[in-house]
């Protein structure tokens, strides 16, 4: 059998199941999770490998109409997923209501000329008569090339997805070593993760508020040191992301070593600091430095 590989862009509105779903196909984390919305914030990539194929997984931030500097970088970074791919994958949350959200998705999909798979995410909380209307109201609205009702979460269906893809997928060598399962720096899958346990710790408007910079990562033979910093927009949001004599901050560093610990297969000492930073969302050099492309670039200058 010859060998498969190619680019799989995954788009949406926020919290549909993208995330969750590459992190299903790679097998491991890359991408972090939280039922808040538009929690991924930079274009990620998960790298399926099989002995016949390599599929290069594109995980985006929800599409959604942008509010601020973040938003709209966020959006340009769904924009530039579906630039030189070889299949655009919508997903949407088949139990939920199609509404504004829906619409808006797939008109900004119509710029894309090639193959468009639909996914319906979330099987496993209907019954499968309920789901037979959900495919003809979003068929009417688009002509996909095929349409896979799948579960994210637990994988029903992903072996059919898989599948499906590689009928569209050209022939061609690997573009990734096969031991590689992400394209994204250490730095970054270190404030990712940081990030995560700081949203799944807090509520209301934190979540949101919250960025994470790498201020620096160490590594010697026997341990990685990395110190990072919070930033909030406002006081009373540092003060829960501290939480009463530190507890919350303990939890969030205690949480987030040991999954970097299990990503990096290396024993972590991490330091973790939190910083106001008032509207940083509106702050156009704040917002560049969450970008991993652009710290590389940092680096490399320094």
């Amino acid at each position: 059998m010859n060998f498969k590989s190619g680019f799989v862009a995954i788009v949406g509105r926020p919290n549909a199941g993208k995330s969750t779903l590459v992190n299903t196909l790679v097998g491991r984390k890359v991408s972090i999770v939280s039922s808040r919305p538009q929690t991924t914030r930079n274009r990620i990539q998960g790298i399926l490998n099989r002995e016949d194929a390599q599929i290069v997984l594109v995980d985006t931030p929800g599409i959604h109409k942008p509010d601020s500097i973040l938003n709209r970088q966020m959006m340009d970074e769904v924009a530039q997923a579906a630039e030189g791919i070889d299949i655009l994958t919508v997903i949407a949350d088949a139990a939920a209501n199609f509404g504004p959200g829906d619409s808006f998705t797939l008109e900004w999909i119509r710029r894309f000329k090639g193959s468009v798979f639909l996914l319906l995410n979330k099987i496993d909380r209907m019954r499968k008569p309920q789901l037979l209307p959900v495919i003809d109201r979003f068929r009417r609205e688009f002509e996909f090339t095929d349409v896979y009702p799948i579960s994210a979460l637990n994988g029903d269906g992903c072996d059919q997805l898989v599948a499906g893809w590689l009928e569209h997928l050209p022939e061609a060598p690997p573009l990734f070593p096969p031991d590689q399962f992400t394209d994204q720096p250490e730095r970054f899958l270190a404030a990712e993760m940081i990030r995560e346990k700081a949203i799944l710790a807090t509520k209301d408007e934190v979540p949101h508020a919250v960025a994470v910079i790498v201020d620096s990562f160490e590594e010697t033979e026997k341990l990685i040191r990395i110190r990072a910093t919070l930033y909030v927009e406002r006081e009373g949001q540092k003060g829960i992301l501290i939480g009463k004599r530190g507890e919350t901050m303990k939890k969030i560093g205690t949480d987030a070593r040991k999954d970097i610990e299990s990503i990096l297969g290396a024993h972590v000492f991490l330091e973790l600091f939190v910083k106001v930073l008032p509207n940083w969302r509106q702050n156009a050099g704040m917002v560049r430095q969450l970008d991993w492309r652009r710290q590389l670039e940092q680096l490399a200058e320094e």
